[in-house]
């Protein structure tokens, strides 16, 4: 005699949109906790992209950007046919690149050096003496390293003449003012970038240092083969962050740096729109640079997750 069997019925699968509400209940505090920085984003990062809409028209203060005429693509069709502009271009390239070739690995260098460091003491005296010139001005630290390289007074200048040499106007001289820039940018950002990366070493399982330690690997080779591993999802999100950064150059830093002697090799895409948009009121051929800065900003983002996620196997998305 066969015995019926009850078939439980199908459960209805849930909805996403439900499930994500029952979420947002569940965890109402954390969610809670996102709206400073949605709206930070929404009134400061969105909203003012409204402005955009000047680079399409030939702006006028006093009309207003509703009454201003259109003029559709004439001011990207000045930017790209423009001399000064290319030149522009290649200085914020050039000086990027320099930053991420020489500052880009140095707080990952530092951060594995200070893992290794057993005197907790002297360990944290170096993590603060390092990571504070972050929180220091632009300004401060300009005016820091004028001081610094100056011809009348300068420190560097008096231990060449010192030597026997001739004083050098460093910040006067196009050959020495990019290297000064990643100098600068490398004393007040690098101890800031190896707290992030010691942070990302602390995450790495002590079980990895144990095995590697009975296989027989010494230091060098637990860095290579069980640190630097575990770095390798913070790199990616640094680099393809840095990818993103390609065209802004450190604007700030250059502005309370450079003067016209330098303007050829230190005048970048940031200090253009600066001296164009305020300095001769071409607010639209200015927003037309900056939009087209935010969109190869935008393109340069995906093409370092693109390049992470095809040689190293992550991304971000």
């Amino acid at each position: 005699m066969q015995i019926p069997v009850e078939v439980a019925p199908k459960s209805r699968p849930v909805k996403k949109r439900n499930r994500a509400f029952v979420d947002i209940i569940k965890d109402w505090d954390l969610y809670l906790l996102l709206v400073p920085g949605l709206l930070f984003l929404a009134i400061f990062k969105y909203t003012p992209m409204s402005g955009l809409i000047i680079s399409f028209k030939d702006f006028n203060i006093f009309s207003g950007i509703s009454e201003s005429p259109w003029v559709g693509l004439k001011h990207f069709k000045r930017l790209f046919v423009n001399d000064q502009f290319l030149s522009v271009l290649s200085n914020t390239l050039i000086i990027s690149v320099m930053k991420l070739i020489f500052l880009f690995p140095a707080p990952i260098i530092l951060a594995i050096l200070l893992n290794e460091v057993r005197k907790m003491a002297f360990k944290r005296v170096v993590q603060s003496v390092i990571y504070l010139p972050h929180f220091i001005s632009w300004v401060i630290v300009g005016g820091l390293f004028i001081n610094m390289f100056s011809v009348n007074g300068g420190i560097i200048n008096a231990v060449i003449v010192k030597l026997g040499g001739d004083p050098i106007p460093f910040f006067m001289h196009a050959g020495y003012f990019r290297p000064l820039l990643v100098l600068s940018e490398g004393w007040r950002e690098v101890g800031w970038g190896t707290i992030i990366y010691l942070a990302a070493i602390a995450g790495v399982d002590p079980q990895l240092y144990e095995a590697a330690k009975m296989d027989g690997a010494n230091k060098l080779k637990q860095m290579l083969h069980v640190t630097l591993p575990g770095l390798i999802p913070t790199i990616t999100l640094m680099f393809i962050l840095k990818m993103g950064q390609l065209l802004e150059a450190g604007t700030e830093q250059i502005l309370v740096m450079y003067n016209p002697v330098v303007y050829s090799v230190a005048d970048t895409i940031g200090t253009y729109v600066y001296r164009v948009g305020i300095g001769t009121s071409d607010y639209s051929f200015s927003t037309a640079v900056g939009f087209f800065e935010s969109v190869t900003a935008f393109l340069l983002v995906i093409l370092g997750n693109f390049l992470c996620k095809k040689y190293l196997g992550r991304s971000i998305w």
